[in-house]
């Protein structure tokens, strides 16, 4: 397995595709009944082999990954060749951006000298997907992109 099995809400959530896999493999739902009671490490593999399925469809749509802890804020633009990271670090213990609080603070403060910006940019490995699932591991987590290119904008202008 590549990534990682999807939990049981996940696969309840994906019945359907799952249904439409099993019968890409010509499995009926007799035959699926039968390999679960029979075979359980057969359908452990076939889980296994779905859930791989679904990662990588959903990892190769990405384009945004957001990341939040205490005092820091990593924004990922995962582009074609490589990532590019905005990431927001704030210089005072006391500042908590995951709570509405903290964030409302840094909205706030931006140009305060507590908070600093930085940028990056990565080339990926052999694995373009595995690099993003890494990330997603870490508790970064799939986005539309907004924050990325609000915070872009503001670097940007900040720059000129």
């Amino acid at each position: 397995m590549k990534y990682q099995r999807l939990s049981k809400e996940q696969l309840e959530e994906l019945h359907q595709e799952f249904i439409n896999f099993l019968a890409t493999q010509s499995i009926t739902a007799a035959e699926w009944n039968e390999i679960k009671t029979n075979k359980p490490e057969v359908a452990e593999e076939e889980i296994d082999i779905f859930s791989d399925l679904v990662w990588e469809k959903v990892l190769s749509g990405a384009q945004y990954l957001e990341h939040f802890s205490k005092n820091q804020i990593h924004l990922f633009e995962l582009g074609s060749e490589q990532m590019t990271l905005i990431a927001i670090k704030i210089n005072n213990e006391t500042i908590d951006v995951t709570t509405k609080e903290g964030y409302n603070w840094l909205r706030d403060n931006l140009l305060n000298d507590e908070v600093v910006f930085y940028n990056a940019s990565k080339a990926y490995s052999d694995d373009r997907n595995l690099d993003k699932f890494k990330l997603i591991q870490q508790g970064a987590n799939i986005t539309k992109g907004e924050l990325y290119h609000y915070f872009d904008r503001l670097v940007q202008q900040n720059e000129g």
